[in-house]
């Protein structure tokens, strides 16, 4: 019999790129999906996955289909919040502490081999050293701050009940089906399209991750339970670009004759000068580092980007 495999935020970027990977391995996937999701980055695929639509709030009706599924595998990546056009508050709070404490809380229930939560390398604040994951949390923003509830809440669970939890926290992941507003996506689509684009004034930096390297490593911490339970792991190069270096990367890549128009575009009060993940934990957890660096990262991001432009338009 096959192991059952859930996914929540399946419609998101890493979610979708997620399911792709575990039906690429013939693994039985099963995704809590709302009413409101839009698929977009599942076409094609979604006759091969089990559907489960669901109000995120209705919490006798979550425990009682998880139940049902009975998974062996928890992959919790929904969220809300992690993009400026989420500013909703007390959604964040309904849907990245009470939806996932609900899960939590089932969880408890099954005979789970790992259930991996998703926080986000912003629970950390803004530092001036790379980040190591048993550093003091200062979270900047309403997100972070949810996020950073959720992971104790996990923690204390794992703790409490013995359970399978791996709390990972991404850097900045990139690559197929990323966020148009983002960004690689954006720079990448003007370049293809020759159209001049507004930066910033390019300073600000960030450990950029590709999404292959991403989910090898995300996966490997759920095969690994025995030693990674309880934890809390960073995943990310390891390196820290400034947006200047990405998209002269990305400029060169593409050969585009779009213009650069440095500054042209206000710096955002998230933005950062160090942004950077220590890694050396998942290092020695599983001994999981990153194969790509960032220009083989982005060159394998805009061929994908060259071939489905498509899925952009009016977005």
């Amino acid at each position: 019999m096959k192991q059952k495999h859930l996914v929540t935020g399946a419609s998101g970027f890493i979610g979708a790129n997620l399911v792709r990977r575990l039906l690429s391995e013939n693994k039985e996937v099963h995704i809590l999906s709302r009413e409101e999701s839009d698929f977009w980055r599942l076409k094609g695929i979604l006759s091969k996955l089990n559907l489960h639509p669901q109000d995120t709030e209705n919490q006798i009706s979550i425990k009682k289909t998880i139940k049902k599924i009975n998974p062996d595998y928890i992959y919790h990546l929904a969220a809300y919040g992690g993009y400026p056009f989420q500013q909703d508050v007390s959604k964040m709070i309904k849907t990245n502490i009470i939806f996932s404490s609900v899960l939590l809380e089932t969880a408890k229930e099954i005979n789970l081999k790992a259930f991996i939560l998703t926080g986000s390398s912003s629970e950390y604040g803004y530092k001036n050293k790379p980040m190591k994951e048993d550093d003091a949390l200062k979270p900047a923003s309403f997100y972070a701050a949810t996020k950073a509830a959720t992971t104790q809440l996990a923690l204390v669970y794992a703790r409490s009940f013995k359970m399978p939890i791996v709390i990972v926290r991404p850097f900045s992941v990139y690559g197929p089906f990323e966020e148009p507003t983002r960004l690689v996506p954006t720079v990448i689509m003007k370049c293809l399209k020759n159209i001049d684009i507004e930066l910033t004034d390019g300073k600000e930096k960030r450990d950029f991750i590709y999404i292959e390297d991403f989910l090898d490593c995300f996966l490997k911490l759920a095969e690994n339970p025995g030693k990674t339970s309880g934890q809390i792991v960073n995943i990310g190069s390891g390196k820290q670009f400034s947006t200047r270096e990405i998209v002269k990367i990305i400029h060169q890549l593409t050969k585009s004759r779009s213009q650069l128009l440095w500054g042209k575009y206000p710096n955002r009060l998230w933005d950062a000068k160090f942004w950077l993940a220590d890694i050396n934990l998942v290092k020695k957890l599983v001994g999981w580092q990153p194969k790509r660096d960032l220009p083989l990262g982005i060159a394998e991001t805009i061929t994908w980007f060259q071939n489905n432009l498509i899925l952009y338009e009016n977005r």
